[in-house]
């Protein structure tokens, strides 16, 4: 992987029938979930990047709607020993009539599932980042459009509770 000074992901937020769906991985730490997303690749629109995830990772075709969240993830503020800088753009996406996610047929090697995950469920899965209570908030007309995260944020809200 190219060393980039902030690496930004793409990311699609598909809520239906008061569910998310995520893309399932397992590794050595067990059983994870993240939205359809990964890097732009160079030459590519956020936008065009979005599509390609979810097409890539959860096997649908997108409408890509307004940007929901903007998560920060540095190294020097986080604890989950992460090596790089990233930027990730969150848009809630709708999805085209007739596309049905699926399993993709080129899966990344951790990827294990692509599943529909109730909002109510949320709190029984681990999800990067760990945006489930932005999620709930956006749902629920809580939380503007555009919301800024960042993992330090996160972790100084878990201390304060």
């Amino acid at each position: 992987m190219m060393n980039f000074h902030i690496r930004v992901r793409a990311c699609a937020l598909i809520i239906e029938n008061d569910s998310v769906l995520l893309v399932e991985f397992t590794d050595e730490d067990g059983v994870h979930y993240n939205l359809p997303a990964g890097g732009a690749e160079p030459g590519e629109t956020i936008i065009e990047a979005v599509r390609r995830e979810a097409k890539e990772e959860a096997g649908v075709d997108v409408e890509v709607g307004s940007l929901v969240f903007v998560s920060e993830d540095a190294p020097h503020q986080s604890k989950s020993g992460i090596s790089f800088h990233s930027l990730s753009l969150m848009f809630n996406c709708k999805i085209k009539n007739g596309s049905i996610p699926h399993f993709p047929s080129n899966p990344d090697v951790n990827q294990t599932d692509v599943k529909w995950i109730p909002l109510s469920q949320l709190v029984n899965i681990i999800l990067y980042p760990n945006i489930k209570e932005q999620i709930t908030q956006y749902v629920n007309g809580e939380l503007k459009e555009g919301h800024f995260i960042n993992e330090f944020d996160l972790e100084e809200q878990k201390i304060l509770k």
